[in-house]
């Protein structure tokens, strides 16, 4: 018990630290199920009816770092094993005590990212490169700085300190290594001979040799005493962009574009081994302190990364196991001075520290193999289906968070997905220009539509389900009969993309709007056009019928939404107020709710509601990222939308409201937290935290969260016993005491 217990907070120490009672529910719903504390105090919980999937035993991560308000670059232990240091983007080196994971100083003083830290071989000095071009030396037990090394002709990329710290060596943009006296910032030599960029260096462990690689594809070998060059390796067949020796000085490991990590004798520049397995860029190398084990992994300067840090016995090659499961790029990589930790650096703004001798990826609710890039509930609200950028859709059972089954046979990325009204047919949208339907009860699939030049852009099913309308880029609209996949017709009359299309509620008038800047309504039933709504001065983005068909609202990208009577084509009127922050308009929703009194709009930014009668805005609503789903409930109690649900139940009088009030949606994620209304209630760790640009689906008291590629997480509240007015979570910039510490 007193292992799991020392597990269960160090997995949770960073919130419980500034909101205590999360240990009874954010750090018991995330432990793994076969934790002895959770499982003693699960009944704390009770106001979570569903609880997520999470891992049976616990990760090799032990503990998240977190503070850096932007992507952490790199990290390094200090050889005495007492501090952690972390470089950001947010241009600052956070250093940590490694055994407690607290924040000890904040280092401030470069004006660009930081890019590398590194310690001297006596933890005396800290060495940091940024993009302002500059390298900093600082004192880590006191956060002074001890001065700035300047000389290269272009940005540095690079440093090493020699073992016996009397060298300090920094490669940069100008082709060239320059050795420096770290005591007095003066310049020792400088060693030329790459003819192109330096992307990484070495010193072997006596300090005898200083190993530099380069896009150039080689590695060249310097005796840093005299600066001459002792030999020269090739072999890899794209740019070096890391090495790394063993600590005995007689393995050199590189890491290449090539996608293969070379093991070398330095002594006698010999290949010894090449290790294969990435996808990609190797650019992140380190040998354990004892030399047992060579951690390998792909950064994200390269724009694609396989998110795997894997494991090699550098003596024979063989796979040592893989640390998966990263849900973002990965930066760096750091041993600590014992081999008992492993630290990785994320785009996630964390550092994750592992133990590396089980190496084990533990599962959790899974299933895609990349980016989930869409979820639907279905109507009657027994499935949730998610759309992935792997090609497939996964339909889910949100009262279990189980998978039902995957649905396959896409030959391109899953751009949307749309249930019939009666639930029976699942519609999915590819860049294949096909549209394919599949029945949600049994994966199975039912046809595919072809017949489209060009990529679909969005479907509607009529309301009595017998017609499925799509719109494309290819300046068409196309009509079928869901039930045999047979083409009815074919709409022409657009002169450019069609973006979006919509029945109204009896099905007799189908509208749709196009990048021509016009709206045109069809007679489904014969394929005639007999009305062009013209007035907007951009692409128009979005229509939607009110309840009783007597109004369309159009939104577009001239920044306004337009009220038009269908049936005459006549103006009733244009709502502007949205702001035109962005000269490029990506998205609009427009939603009309049940009884036809309100809408909601949304471009790139908030939601508006207005009062049709009045034409003015009653309610601003602010939400974090885009609306990229917008609909009303069924008795206008809420609105839905990709970020969570907005309560609008008091709403109706909307007469005694004015346009300065703002709400905010009562079950959603905001930040780190799941929020109802104003509060915090359940805390999301690292692991678990949306991915951006995939939000989030709410229905009801359930909410769903995309939180790694291929992951969906599930969680149901109860909210009449949920735990508010009790303190349960902090509201506010979370910041630890040794934060104001910093140092400039």
């Amino acid at each position: 018990m007193v292992t799991d217990a020392v597990r269960f907070i160090l997995n949770s120490r960073s919130i419980i630290e500034i909101a205590p009672l999360q240990i009874y529910s954010s750090a018991l719903v995330f432990s793994p199920t076969t934790s002895v504390i959770r499982c003693q105090f699960w009944d704390q919980i009770r106001w979570i009816k569903n609880i997520p999937v999470v891992p049976e035993d616990w990760s090799p991560a032990l503990q998240s770092l977190e503070g850096h308000s932007d992507f952490v670059k790199d990290v390094a232990f200090s050889p005495d094993g007492q501090l952690l240091a972390s470089a950001s983007w947010d241009n600052t080196i956070r250093l940590w005590d490694s055994s407690t994971a607290a924040l000890r100083i904040t280092l401030r003083g470069h004006s660009g990212d930081v890019r590398a830290v590194i310690f001297s071989p006596d933890s005396q000095l800290l060495a940091s490169s940024s993009r302002d071009n500059t390298v900093r030396l600082w004192d880590p037990s006191t956060g002074a700085s001890r001065g700035t090394v300047e000389g290269h002709s272009s940005g540095k990329r690079t440093m090493a300190f020699s073992p016996d710290g009397q060298l300090f060596a920094s490669a940069s943009l100008d082709y060239t290594v320059r050795l420096w006296d770290p005591s007095t910032g003066a310049s020792r030599r400088t060693l030329r001979g790459h003819s192109d960029v330096v992307c990484a260096m070495a010193f072997s462990p006596d300090g005898q040799v200083l190993a530099s690689s380069s896009r150039d594809k080689t590695i060249r070998l310097w005796d840093p005493s005299t600066g001459t060059l002792r030999s020269i390796l090739e072999g890899h067949s794209s740019s070096v962009c890391i090495v790394s020796f063993s600590p005995d000085g007689q393995l050199l490991a590189s890491g290449s574009g090539d996608h293969t990590i070379k093991i070398w004798n330095p002594s006698i520049g010999a290949l010894q081994i090449t290790l294969k397995g990435h996808s990609t860029t190797v650019d992140i190398l380190a040998f354990s302190p004892d030399g047992q084990l060579l951690v390998s992994a792909c950064s994200s300067i390269y724009l694609v990364t396989d998110n795997a840090v894997r494991l090699w016995d550098p003596l024979t090659g063989a796979s040592r196991g893989i640390l998966g499961g990263h849900s973002n790029w990965l930066h760096a990589v750091a041993f600590s001075p014992d081999c008992q930790l492993l630290a990785t650096a994320c785009n996630s703004h964390t550092v994750r520290l592992w133990d590396p001798s089980t190496g084990a990826s533990c599962g959790s609710l899974e299933g895609h193999s990349t980016v989930v890039c869409g979820m639907a509930f279905s109507p009657d609200g027994q499935l949730l289906a998610s759309a992935s950028w792997d090609n497939t859709i996964r339909l889910w059972d949100p009262s279990t968070g189980g998978s039902r089954s995957t649905i396959e046979g896409h030959s391109e990325k899953v751009d949307g997905i749309t249930f019939s009204p009666d639930s029976q047919l699942l519609a999915c949208v590819t860049r294949d220009r096909t549209v394919r339907l599949w029945d949600p009860s049994t994966g199975a699939s039912c046809r595919t539509l072809g017949g489209h030049s060009d990529a679909v852009c969005a479907v509607a099913f009529s309301p009595d389900c017998q017609l499925l309308a799509s719109a494309s880029l290819d300046h068409t609209v196309r009509l079928w009969d869901p039930s045999t996949g047979a083409s009815r017709r074919t709409l022409r009359e657009h002169s450019d993309a069609v973006y979006a299309v919509v029945f109204s509620t009896d099905g007799q008038v189908l509208a749709s709007a196009s990048r021509d800047n016009t709206i045109k309504l069809w007679n489904p039933l014969i394929g005639a056009s007999y009305r062009t709504l013209e007035g907007h001065s951009d692409a128009v983005l979005a229509v939607a019928f009110s309840p009783d068909g007597q109004i369309l609202a159009s939104g577009s990208a001239d920044h306004t939404v337009r009220l038009w009577n269908p049936s005459t084509g006549a103006s009733r009127g244009t709502l502007e107020g949205h702001p035109r922050k962005r000269v490029l308009v990506l998205s609009f929703e427009v939603a009309f709710s049940p009884d036809g009194r309100l809408l909601a709009t949304s471009s790139e930014g908030p939601i508006y509601l207005w009062d049709i009668k009045s034409r003015g805005i009653i309610h601003t609503i602010h939400t974090e990222g885009s609306i990229r789903h917008l609909s009303f409930s069924s008795n206008s109690s809420y609105l839905e939308t990709n970020h969570g649900i907005v309560e609008i139940t008091s709403l109706t009088q909307v007469e005694s409201r004015s346009q300065s009030n703002s709400i905010v949606c009562p079950l959603r994620v905001s930040g780190n937290w799941v929020k109802w209304g104003t509060e915090n209630i359940l805390w999301l760790p690292p692991d678990y935290r949306p991915i951006r640009g995939c939000g989030t689906a709410v229905r009801y008291n359930v909410l769903a969260i995309t939180y790694e590629p291929g992951r969906v997480l599930f969680i149901e509240i109860d909210p009449e016993t949920i735990p508010l007015g009790e303190s349960f979570g902090y509201d506010g910039q979370q910041q630890s005491n040794a934060d104001a510490a910093s140092v400039r």
